[in-house]
């Protein structure tokens, strides 16, 4: 069996590994032509995830081929979809990079063939958009039973995907049942702990509404977090007794970044301001806000610090420790610790940062300057959440 892998970023790599490491053939297709030529050649361009070295080093070139073009993808029995899906200005899903992978698979499928998209998605996706992009590129129909369409949301986290997708729980759920019955067939051959829901809807609903649940939690640890503050009670020392089996309350942070919980929960508050029912998705907007706003409480935090020391407001130099979304993860898409580091530059405040992931010619890139901890008067530690004097 050859199953084509269709976006080989920090999601469909890891994917490609394991299916190939099951076993099976894979073709793996991505756009940047050297990033193929290091697949193909057993070099991991995805360092930080741990176990894709071996991998790639092992099926690179061989079980996996990597190539940047569909023509070359062709005679494959099954199409994985994991692109990136973007939302713009206004917040809607960008469908762009998504209709050209479903329409580039549509030119090449053939009767009989099974596609699944693992990218997260509003709900309605796979049996509205995916459906139709694959119909008119192709010719078949899936209510005549010329292919079959599925979705399973990737369900990794960067730097363990390895590991999550052999052994955390996957959903996988058909347009129709027919397509359910043949993708969870398939994928029960490379994925472990595969459970299968009623619908391609249902399973695209699943992954969305876990970020939604985060977003939320984590707007209420950041609203509990500044309370605590102001009544001067130790908010970590509350957590600790106030978490048990039926209270779970998030650690707070500088807001929610990353390509995942600041997105999904658009998919819904959008859909329900289509169909008009603004106040079923009010805790979803309100959360989106709590969660955006946070950067202008540590930048407060942080201009008072700098007034407790004996010099112009201007002149003192404040150092950002960290810079991305998450500790230890190179990722600055939706970096709300960026972003506060923007904002203290727009207010006029001397600002550097300082990032062991990135050099310094990249920090400067980012319109920034680097500099150590110890040569800065305030440090603010974005994911400690402290704010130190020197």
């Amino acid at each position: 069996m050859k199953i084509a892998v269709i976006g080989l970023g920090k999601a469909g790599l890891p994917l490609a590994g394991v299916i190939a490491d099951s076993g099976l053939d894979v073709i793996g297709v991505d756009i940047d032509e050297k990033r193929c030529e290091d697949i193909n050649s057993g070099r991991n361009p995805v360092p930080e995830e741990r176990g894709l070295d071996e991998l790639i080093e092992k099926h690179g070139g061989k079980g996996l081929t990597a190539v940047s073009s569909y023509e070359d993808a062709g005679g494959c029995e099954a199409y994985i979809i994991i692109v990136p899906l973007f939302i713009d200005g206004a917040k809607n899903p960008d469908f762009g990079i998504l209709e050209a992978a479903f329409r580039g698979v549509g030119r090449i499928m053939e009767s009989g063939d099974l596609v699944v998209l693992e990218t997260t998605v509003p709900p309605m996706t796979t049996e509205k958009l995916a459906k139709r992009w694959l119909e008119e590129e192709s010719g078949l129909t899936l209510e005549s039973g010329e292919f079959f369409l599925a979705h399973s949301p990737e369900r990794i986290m960067t730097g363990f995907s390895i590991s999550r997708l052999r052994e955390f729980p996957k959903v996988i759920g058909g347009v129709n049942p027919e397509s359910g019955v043949k993708a969870f067939d398939i994928y029960k051959k490379f994925i472990p702990n595969l459970r299968m829901v009623s619908s391609a809807r249902v399973a695209e609903f699943i992954k969305v509404i876990e970020g939604c649940y985060r977003d939320v939690n984590i707007a209420l640890a950041n609203e509990l977090f500044k309370i605590a503050d102001e009544l001067e009670i130790d908010f970590y020392e509350a957590r600790k007794y106030a978490n048990h089996e039926y209270c779970y309350i998030h650690m707070p942070s500088t807001g929610v970044g990353g390509h995942c919980i600041p997105v999904y929960p658009w998919f819904l508050i959008k859909e329900m301001e289509r169909r008009e029912k603004y106040d079923y998705s009010t805790i979803l907007r309100v959360s989106r806000e709590i969660n955006d706003q946070m950067i202008n409480y540590w930048l407060d935090k942080i201009v008072l610090a700098c007034m407790k020391i004996d010099k112009p407001i201007d002149e003192i130099k404040i150092c950002i420790r960290g810079i991305t979304f998450r500790d230890g993860v190179k990722e600055l898409y939706h970096s709300r610790n960026l972003a506060l580091a923007r904002l203290l530059r727009e207010k006029g405040l001397k600002v550097y940062v300082s990032d062991e992931l990135f050099s310094r010619e990249e920090i400067e890139k980012l319109g920034l300057d680097q500099i150590e901890p110890g040569d800065a008067d305030v440090v603010f530690d974005p994911f400690r959440l402290e704010v130190t004097i020197k």
